[in-house]
């Protein structure tokens, strides 16, 4: 940069040197103004050689902008000087130059040497400066908040420890307060020393600077010149060896940047950041909750519990994976053991002893053998067919650096536990923003331990964890829904992860009255085509949440309930079967009738399904339900509706056709 600074500063002093030489040949009717002119000038060009011996230490950004505007005040100076030097008569009579230049000219020189005069004081260094007030320059009448900004910006690169902490909490009052000022601070080079703050200060400075990025990253375009900038590796860096009040504070500024650029996620996935904030939610969460232990002798990790489902997964598709037998002592981490019994810990013993049997046989059953038509699970059907997978190791080994990442993060375990708690629900927030839309991302987390720490968290944490840890299991499941890979890797009804993240969801969807409501009824409708035609608890808690509810809570179960009911489920008879019997047929005809109009399309979707799916049953003719469809299909509003413009006739055909006169009711 000092050979950039070097070059721009050539020009004005080579200017500067001519006005000075040219303002003593001039007429003598000119000499007195053009001495002040030559004074101010000879000023000026000290400055600038000064600048120029100093151009190590100049910010740029406003050397750049100070210096262009000298250099046009200097060209001014000098066609003022070469005008006074006419030694002609005629020349002499004709030039007429009024005092008002000589004056305008002379005030935009001075405003020059305060503008210089600024910008050596403002990247001298901390001693240098001696605490000095550097005021504004006259450059900042027409914005003054760009060379406040130019000042915080200059004092993070060359103030003391205490300085650089105080221009980052400066930096965040003003990012906090305007976009535009945000964006300034990116245009104008604050993000690089912001970032080296980040990495290397004291803990203050490190969280302003934290601070600071996540409040600058508040659109694509800004977080990507943030991400340019190299904030991936730094935030990788803090989240691995850095105190936990400022991972707190990095964590929060991962999820502002990745909610407002997915793109980003990518490059956090790539640096790590996935596992570290798997490590910092699992820490003290998976070992300490006892009803996920297991009530043996044999000492094992919940890495142990997780890799014992990934085993059955893999006996799920016909193959035999040498790399998920029981890990070596080496491998397991902080272990944990109970001497109560749950059903989750039958759940982890039956995992383990299945495991056991499996390994013990060279020919491990498929997915379906042993098993009648009623235990098939949605994904059955392409199960059955599936190619052996070949990234059994790979994901393995990644799991394994997941266990053993929670212990490389030292002196956390002295933290005080709000801290903590705030640690939890900011790598919950971050990792909730990560998995949006991301596959990969997705399942990096699902085979790590992440799943069943969401499940742990989702009933046991405070307020804010909670609602994070189900905003992130509502997102993975999202992308579980589209992924059918995904879908029966991690949502397996075996494993044990899986089981303990529909149990909580369930346990939620059945107390009805929570701020988790509407996100665990969207996970659950996510899931719905992993369940076995033997789990039937899941339709009847959602059926009953039809029943007077805010409009809210009955359009999300009911669009659930339709991924439960629609043709793409493999279980759909069953489930539409189950919403009969749960009563919810009476419900959709209340919303039909009487809902709102977000509440009655998917409602007469549902009972469009039902109808489709079990036209003889007894319960829909009982409850006139072709009346229902009949007065549905002459609604405008209805009819427009392009879910539902296909669907409602052949509902209503089908449903003549199955039912008899007399079970009609109305002919």
């Amino acid at each position: 940069m000092a050979d950039i600074v070097k070059q721009i500063l050539a020009r004005p002093i080579q200017l500067a040197d001519q006005v000075t030489k040219l303002a003593d040949d001039v007429h003598a009717s000119f000499k007195a103004d053009c001495a002040e002119v030559k004074a101010k000038t000879e000023k000026l060009a000290a400055l600038l050689r000064q600048a120029a011996r100093a151009s190590n230490d100049l910010y740029e950004r406003p050397t750049r902008r100070i210096v262009a505007d000298t250099e046009q005040v200097l060209e001014k100076a000098l066609a003022l000087v070469v005008k006074c030097r006419g030694n002609s008569l005629v020349k002499r009579v004709f030039t007429i130059i009024p005092a008002a230049a000589f004056r305008k000219t002379s005030m935009q020189l001075e405003n020059s040497i305060g503008d210089v005069s600024w910008l050596l004081r403002v990247s001298a260094s901390a001693n240098d400066r001696d605490d000095e007030y550097l005021g504004l320059p006259p450059i900042a009448s027409n914005e003054p908040i760009l060379c406040l900004i130019w000042e915080q910006i200059a004092i993070l690169y060359t103030g003391s420890v205490e300085d650089r902490s105080d221009a980052a909490a400066s930096l965040v009052s003003l990012a906090r307060d305007n976009d535009r000022y945000g964006k300034l601070i990116i245009e104008e080079g604050g993000v690089p020393p912001l970032l080296k703050l980040a990495k290397e200060g004291r803990l203050e400075g490190q969280e302003n600077a934290a601070r600071a990025i996540g409040l600058l990253g508040r659109d694509p375009e800004s977080v990507e010149q943030i991400v340019n900038a190299g904030v991936c590796s730094v935030f990788a860096k803090v989240l691995k060896e850095g105190r936990m009040k400022v991972q707190v504070v990095v964590a929060w500024a991962v999820s502002e940047l990745a909610m407002n650029y997915p793109k980003c996620q990518d490059h956090f996935a790539q640096n790590n950041v996935i596992r570290l904030l798997v490590s910092h939610l699992a820490f003290e969460t998976v070992q300490e909750h006892s009803k996920y232990a297991i009530a043996s002798k044999q000492k094992l990790s919940i890495h142990s519990v997780v890799m014992a489902s990934n085993s059955n997964q893999g006996d799920a598709h016909g193959q035999e994976d040498d790399h998920d037998k029981q890990a070596p002592a080496a491998h397991i981490a902080q272990p944990i053991g109970s001497e109560t019994t749950s059903q989750m810990q039958n759940v982890v013993a039956n995992t383990m002893a299945m495991k056991h049997q499996t390994s013990s046989h060279s020919k491990p059953p498929t997915s379906v053998q042993g098993h009648s038509p009623n235990h098939r699970t949605n994904d059955a059907k392409t199960s059955q067919n599936a190619t052996k997978p070949h990234h059994h190791h790979h994901h393995h080994q990644q799991a394994q650096n997941v266990a053993l990442a929670g212990n490389s993060i030292k002196g956390r375990e002295f933290e005080d536990p709000e801290t903590k708690a705030q640690m939890k629900a900011m790598a919950a927030r971050a990792l909730w923003q990560l998995s949006k839309g991301n596959v990969g991302i997705c399942r990096s987390i699902t085979e790590s331990r992440a799943l069943l720490c969401f499940a742990i968290l989702l009933e046991k944490g405070p307020e804010d964890v909670q609602s994070y840890s189900a905003m992130a299991l509502m997102e993975i499941a999202a992308v579980a829904e589209q992924n059918s890979e995904l879908r029966r890797a991690a949502f397996k009804p075996t494993s044990p992860a899986a089981k303990a993240v529909v149990d909580q969801l369930l346990k939620v969807i059945e107390k009805g009255e929570s701020h988790l409501l509407l996100t665990c009824i969207k996970a659950m409708g996510s899931l719905a085509r992993t369940f076995r035609a033997t789990e039937t608890r899941i339709v009847g808690p959602l059926v009953k949440l039809l029943d007077e509810r805010e409009p809210e809570v009955s359009m999300e179960s009911t669009i659930a309930l339709n991924k439960f009911a629609c043709a793409d489920n493999f279980l759909h008879v069953n489930h539409c079967k189950a919403v009969i019997s749960a009563g919810g047929v009476k419900h959709l005809i209340q919303l039909v009738y009487f809902g709102e109009q977000m509440v009655q399309i998917p409602a007469l979707i549902l009972l469009c399904y039902i109808a489709l799916h079990v036209p003889d049953s007894e319960t829909l003719a009982q409850e006139e339900v072709l009346i229902v469809l009949e007065w549905s299909s002459k609604q405008a509003h209805l009819n427009e509706e392009f879910t539902i413009k296909d669907l409602l006739p052949e509902a209503k055909s089908r449903l003549e056709l199955y039912q008899s006169r007399g079970s009609r009711g109305f002919h």
